[in-house]
This record gives structure tokens, sequence and C-alpha cells, in this order.
């Protein structure tokens, strides 16, 4: 943990010294994690259940109040400024960054809380376009910044549902909400499982001997966003199939594996293997949770295989990077388990090992991806971290 904070502390440092030379002014700081989603994929769009954990890679907000109602953001990935109207935060999706800071002031403000004119820098180091929600880190740092200048409280499930809110309307992403919760309710050492319908959740430890390695395959097929859109219509054709026969159903999250089974002649084939995945997994995340409540490391692992064999064979939204990604980790040793994570076409694995095993591990998976694709993958030992937060943090010693 030492040079993750000692890297906290370089990056709020560096933060304030930016935003004192292009403001002239002492600003508060605000940081919200990026996330990996441990197990339970796809499962959010049906009520169900998923395992998400915050990681140690944040998106910064350093922020300070203007005497006008305009936001003027600055953010050092894109070395861009830019400067927004409080007073006219309307409009549909611009396809640029400033969106997420667009559509959080307005949902706020259209929600009734009055926000002031600010000057923002944002400093990034979640990985972009790797499935790590870097999108809702953003949204989240970025409305803690804004409403600490309001001085006004924001119940921290509210915060939760505006940030989902400002990128289904601003950015044009219909997301589901587990991106902001664990944002916003991680816990630093745990993984959490979520209830998607009736947003209860658990937080689960994760061992100390235990290590999270993502595994970023550099890949993103163009197939994704349409693929999406008919996965989702396929699991809305199952429930409206297997609704006269299981009354009462609102969603796959309230059908059982023998339920599926008894009635799957209904179902035209491949609707059939989407709900069986769906079905599945929620029970796979279920039992992951008592596994990582009897400390069983090893359980958790085949449910990491099983899941992502599912997606692979029922849900098909896996490719030839990540099958390999996850084949490769297979077979190295101290390798609990490891699936994609995310919604797939692209983007990254997720791998549970041992602690002493991960030095190994990250060298021998990028050399042998390497080998085989040409491909440099990037490759993350992470811990799980806490939630969004002021910096530094007033209640830490």
């Amino acid at each position: 943990m030492t040079s993750r904070l000692l890297n906290s502390e370089s990056a709020g440092e560096m933060l304030t010294a930016r935003f004192r030379e292009m403001f002239g002014a002492s600003p508060r700081i605000f940081r919200a994690p990026g996330r990996v989603n441990v197990i339970g994929e796809h499962t959010d769009y049906n009520d169900g259940f998923v395992m998400p954990a915050a990681i140690e890679f944040y998106t910064w907000v350093a922020v300070a109040k203007r005497a006008d109602r305009i936001l003027q953001a600055y953010s050092d990935h894109f070395d861009e400024k830019v400067t927004l109207s409080l007073d006219a935060l309307a409009g549909p999706p611009r396809r640029h960054w400033s969106d997420f800071i667009r559509g959080v002031a307005a949902v706020f403000q259209s929600a009734g809380y009055k926000l002031p004119g600010a000057n923002l820098v944002i400093h990034g180091e979640v990985p972009l376009g790797a499935g790590l929600s870097s999108s809702a880190s953003l949204e989240v740092a970025t409305a803690l910044a804004l409403i600490s200048l309001s001085e006004i409280e924001v119940p921290r499930l509210e915060l939760v549902k505006l940030c989902q809110k400002a990128e289904h309307e601003y950015v044009g992403t219909l997301c589901g909400i587990m991106d902001q919760f664990i944002a916003v309710f991680g816990a630093a050492g745990h993984a959490l499982m979520l209830d998607c319908r009736s947003l209860e959740y658990q937080l689960l430890p994760i061992p100390q001997d235990v290590r999270m390695v993502v595994c970023n395959s550099m890949v993103r097929h163009e197939l994704a966003s349409g693929e999406y859109n008919r996965r989702r219509a396929d699991c809305e054709e199952g429930v409206k199939l297997l609704r006269p026969h299981l009354p009462g159903i609102r969603a796959l999250r309230d059908v059982g594996v023998g339920d599926l089974e008894a009635w799957k002649q209904v179902l035209p084939p491949t609707v059939y293997r989407r709900c069986r995945h769906i079905v599945t997994e929620n029970q796979r995340v279920l039992a992951a949770a008592k596994a990582l409540q009897s400390g069983d490391a090893g359980r958790f692992g085949q449910l990491m295989y099983q899941s992502h064999a599912s997606l692979r064979d029922d849900y098909q939204v896996s490719c030839r990077e990540l099958d390999l990604l996850v084949h490769l980790a297979s077979s190295r040793s101290g390798v609990y388990g490891a699936r994609m994570t995310g919604g797939g076409f692209g983007g990254c694995t997720v791998n549970l090992l041992r602690a002493d095993a991960s030095a190994s591990f990250k060298e021998d998976i990028a050399e042998a991806y390497r080998a085989a694709t040409s491909i440099i993958p990037e490759v993350y030992v992470c811990e799980p971290a806490q939630g969004a937060q002021a910096w530094p943090d007033k209640n830490s010693n």
C-alpha cells in the first residue's frame, strides 16, 4: 500500500500546484475510483446481482468557487479547457469529455441543488476505454467537487442515481447503476455484492493473500454496441415468453435454473442460451459471495472460469483475445480463476491469484500474449480501494 499512498500524495500535490498555476487559488480536491467487476456480467439490466470492487486508479478533481455562473474545466489528459454556463447546460450529447461535467451540473441543478460557478482541473488515472469505469469515476468526483462549493448535503444513494442520470441524458450511455454505485460505496480491501433491484449491498473482504490482476487486451471490436442491444432484447424476449408459464416474473432475476429448464421448449435456442447465462450467472454471484465469506479463493476462482465459459458460449460476448488471456492465465501457477470483465468484445480480463504469484504472473502473461498476438497488453495489479472522498481524507490517521 505504501507506494500507492505515495502516488496519491504526489497526485494531490501535483493537482494543487497545477490549479494554483492556472487559476491563482488554492483548490479543494476530490477523487473517485475506477472499478473492476469481479463476477456478475450483464446481470445488472436484468435486475440481478453483481460483484464489483473499486480499484486504486482514481479520477481527481480540483475545484474552487467563481463569482459568476461559469464552469471552467481543464482536463490534463486532453490538455483542453472548456467553458460552460450554468444557465445554458441543456442539449444532446456532444461526444466530448465535457459532456460529463455538463451533465453532472445539469442534473444536480434540475434536482433542486443550487450550484455556484467553479473552476475545475481534472486528472485521470483510470485507463480510458479499458472497461474500468473512467466515466463513472469522473462523474462522481465532479459531483462531489461541485456540491462541496454549495455547502449542501446530498445523500450518497441520491448522488449515485443523479450521476447515472447524467450519463444517460448528457453522455448518451444507458448504463446500469453498478459503476456509479461502486465509485461511491466501495471500501478498501473489499468487493461489493449489489442487488441491482433493491440496491441493497454487502461488503465482502478480499483475503489479504489474494490479488486481483487486470489484463487489458488492448482491443475493442466495433460490433459491440449493436450486439449489446441484441442481448438485452433477447433477455426481454425470454421474460415475455416465460411469463405465461411463470406468472409474476418481472425480469430474468426472478427465474430459477429449474424453471428455465422446465420451460426451455417455449424459447428459441438463442434466446434460451442468453437466458441461461443470466440465470446461472446470478447463481454464481451468490455462490461467489459465500466463497469469499468462507475465505475459499479456490471455489471463487472456479466460479470465475464458469462465468467466462458462459459469457463465451451462451451469451457470446467474448472474443479471441479475451479467450486467449483466460487460457494463458489458467496455466499459470498461483492463479485461482480468470474471466472477461465488462461488456465484452474486447477490453479486460480479471484474474484472482495468490499475492506471491502476482509479479511473475504479470511478466509471464504479458509476454505470452504479445507472442501470440503481437499486441503488448497492459497488466495492472489492483487492490480493492476506498470509494469517493475528499483529499486528503480528514478521517484517515
